[in-house]
């Protein structure tokens, strides 16, 4: 009988502190994530000094609590995985040294594992991935469009050329006067109006897979100022519409393009933007018409949380791919 291998994961590259216990890959035995939503929110966005700060004071607590709640001692885990990139230095470090210091102290190995492929390995925790596929990546930091063929193996086939689509919208939400974060305000103002402003698609040159965000964040803002010159008041609700449907429309037709290109009809959604619910229903829609088999994650996988780099570190322990002492935060962290 094959024994079941238990990883308990870290993940602090933003702004949330968190530890998860995964069984064999699949299993979610626990999850446990202390936000900073409340903190930053005053700022209008992140402060890494002042994450950084929190995880410290929340590091330690959130491991053992996990621990706790999967009724489990550290006895019972077989690794320590933690995110070492990309994200912000001081909050990866943090639980980088945690990682390595709990595995030290009880003998066990460490496992680094990429943020993003942790999003994408969020899937693996709702069925299988099954391969070749394609991920469509949509977060604060990260607009991506990866091939996989293989589990580990991740190409990176398009990617912005300037702002991340989670970027935008906080910033457009920002410019529209919305609290942080500016995401899922977008989306419910959107899901609000009846009409839409007329916004441009950056379709780029002919055949890239690439996105540019930054000259529809411009156009949205031009749209307020020459208003606000003519005396004229623009509906926010059809601003955001205009704003949203640009997005997803960009979003949805580079992916129908990478999917005939690379001839393959299996696609997950991951990152934080994944929790939009224009987006999720599009892509429902465009499944159904183009014949793919999608994957969505439930919304509790969807922002940044420590069971997505227990499934996603989980097939690097197959893989024997241990890391040594030198394991370090590193803040550009390639996938490929």
């Amino acid at each position: 009988m094959n024994e079941n291998i238990r990883i308990l994961a870290v993940e602090t590259s933003c702004d949330e502190t968190a530890a998860a216990v995964i069984e064999n890959g699949t299993t979610v035995i626990s999850s446990v994530i202390a936000s900073q939503m409340e903190s930053h929110k005053r700022f209008g966005g992140v402060v890494p000094e002042i994450a950084s700060r929190h995880h410290v004071e929340q590091i330690t607590v959130i491991m053992e609590e996990a621990l706790n709640e999967a009724n489990l001692t550290f006895q019972d885990l077989h690794a320590i995985a933690v995110t070492e990139g990309p994200g912000l230095v001081g909050a990866l470090l943090i639980g980088v040294n945690a990682a390595k210091a709990v595995a030290f102290a009880h003998g066990l190995p460490v496992i680094g594992v990429h943020h993003i492929a942790g999003h994408v390995y969020a899937n693996h925790l709702v069925e299988p991935l099954q391969f070749p596929l394609l991920s469509l990546v949509v977060s604060g930091g990260h607009t991506e469009l990866i091939y996989m063929k293989e589990h580990g193996s991740f190409e990176v086939i398009g990617r912005t050329r300037d702002d991340a689509v989670g970027e935008a919208y906080d910033k457009v939400a920002r410019t529209l006067g919305l609290p942080y974060p500016g995401g899922p305000e977008i989306d419910k103002l959107a899901a609000s109006s009846d009409e839409a402003v007329e916004l441009p698609r950056a379709w780029l040159e002919e055949g890239s897979l690439d996105f540019s965000f930054s000259g529809l964040k411009s156009a949205v803002i031009n749209t307020l100022h020459n208003a606000k010159q003519k005396g004229e008041i623009v509906d926010p609700g059809a601003l955001a519409a205009g704003f949203q449907q640009s997005v997803i429309e960009v979003l949805v037709g580079k992916t129908i393009a990478a999917s005939r290109q690379y001839g393959v009809n299996r696609l997950v959604l991951a990152g934080g933007v994944a929790a939009n619910s224009g987006l999720r229903k599009e892509l429902e829609k465009t499944a159904a018409k183009e014949g793919w088999a999608l994957t969505i994650p439930p919304l509790s996988l969807c922002t940044d949380n420590a069971a997505m780099i227990g499934a996603a570190a989980y097939v690097r322990y197959q893989q024997g791919r241990f890391a040594d002492d030198r394991l370090n935060g590193v803040p550009g962290l390639s996938i490929s």
